[in-house]
């Protein structure tokens, strides 16, 4: 005979417990709606009415259902009264904030005009001392200039600013009056830089030589280059970080400008001695010992023993000494391959390392080496091939007109005041 496996066992149980709950529930229902009797009397007569206890059940049931409808509509009606009321709520949170709102544009719009106003004269103030110091800048565009022109889109956007808001048309106006500003001071960068460049070509001088760093590479270019830092400072025109083009050509043609303007202060522009002749001229000459033919790599002023000699423009002394043919001489170094040189110097008045400005003295005239009287032999090199000063010396208005009218051609067949003869100093 099998035997029922505990599982069965107790599920079972379980059955039959429910079972007996359920029939005690009913039970105690039964015993809360009994059959009823009612007598009723009338008019003599007794009437006997029986409820049974299911009619009992059923109107119990009924009325319990209509009790629960009547509290989810009133709950239902309390909720729709609820969210009409926080909606209502809401409503008039916006209402405010959209007045609020409102009430901040207005009070924009009354100080546009006057934000409009100091970015006016504060423009007003940059161009004026922008004119003060470079002069007045160029407005129209030459031929083969790359500069943009922005006026005609600046018109179309401040009619359609002004179309839209009135109020910022001014704002829109002073824009367009920046933008042109920026486009002419780009285009007197670029005019600027061109006429530097137009110079060194006059003077023979390759403007890429002199406007070469040791960032472009070279014996010491990756060193150079290794050896550059700092901190970053990025420079941004538009609230997400960009830089107008137009702004970074700007910057680009300034920076371009100031290199020039720096290669151009580092060549030859002041006399490098206080007289008013020259003995000698660059190129063929007769020779003052031999009488025949040589060349002179570069200028001889006269003038008195002792005369200051000056820097001819700003650099570093690399040499002071003495060299063959020279006598006592220094060396200036202006960067880029350019070195001026004096020589038959009397004194040294400077010293190796030493920055010196242009018209600086750094020695005095003499006669030592190879020379027939009291001068100055006045180079110039580049790459260390000499070069002839004079077209240096005549592009700059240091320049006396008797100097810039010398003829540089050899030195025979001159008049008496310019002989190049022992008693005038030549070498």
């Amino acid at each position: 005979m099998n035997r029922p496996k505990p599982q069965q066992a107790g599920q079972r149980v379980a059955r039959r417990r429910t079972r007996q709950r359920l029939a005690a529930a009913r039970a105690r229902i039964d015993q809360w709606f009994p059959d009823r009797e009612f007598i009723m009397r009338s008019q003599g007569q007794v009437r006997f009415i029986r409820i049974g206890a299911r009619t009992q059940k059923r109107a119990a049931t009924g009325a319990a259902l209509l009790a629960l409808a009547y509290v989810g509509s009133i709950t239902t009606l309390a909720l729709i009264r609820w969210h009409e009321s926080r909606d209502a709520g809401d409503l008039l949170t916006r209402q405010a904030r959209v007045e609020k709102a409102e009430s901040r544009v207005a009070t924009y719009r009354r100080n546009l005009d006057g934000v409009t106003s100091d970015l006016q004269r504060r423009q007003d103030f940059i161009e004026k001392v922008t004119q003060a110091h470079l002069g007045a800048l160029p407005s129209d565009a030459e031929h083969g200039e790359t500069v943009t022109n922005s006026g005609s889109e600046a018109t179309r956007t401040i009619d359609k600013v002004s179309a839209v808001v009135p109020e910022a048309g001014n704002l829109a106006r002073m824009e367009a009056r920046q933008l042109a500003f920026v486009e002419s001071l780009t285009r007197y960068a670029d005019r600027r830089a061109a006429r530097g460049l137009a110079m060194m070509r006059k003077l023979g001088v390759n403007p890429q030589m002199l406007l070469r760093t040791p960032t472009d590479g070279g014996a010491d270019g990756g060193a150079a280059r290794a050896a550059m830092g700092g901190p970053l400072f990025a420079l941004s025109t538009d609230a997400d970080g960009s830089i107008d083009p137009r702004f970074a050509r700007l910057g680009a043609s300034l920076s371009r400008m100031s290199a020039l303007d720096q290669a151009l202060s580092r060549m030859p522009q002041v006399l490098p001695a206080g007289i008013d002749s020259m003995s000698s001229g660059f190129g063929y000459r007769s020779d003052p010992f031999t009488r025949h033919g040589s060349f002179h790599p570069g200028l001889d002023f006269r003038g008195p023993l002792g005369a200051p000699i000056y820097a001819a423009a700003r650099g570093t002394v690399s040499f002071v000494g003495q060299r063959a043919g020279y006598g006592n001489c220094v060396e200036v170094t202006h960067g880029a391959g350019l070195v001026t040189r004096y020589a038959h110097m009397s004194a040294f008045r400077s010293h190796v390392g030493q920055q010196v400005s242009a018209g600086q003295t750094i020695g005095a005239i003499g006669s030592t080496g190879r020379s027939t009287g009291p001068h100055l032999h006045f180079e110039v090199r580049i790459n260390d091939r000499p070069t002839n000063p004079r077209p240096f010396l005549e592009a700059r208005n240091h320049v006396p007109p008797k100097i810039v009218s010398q003829p540089a051609g050899p030195a025979t067949a001159r008049g008496p005041a310019q002989d190049p003869g022992p008693d005038k100093g030549s070498d």
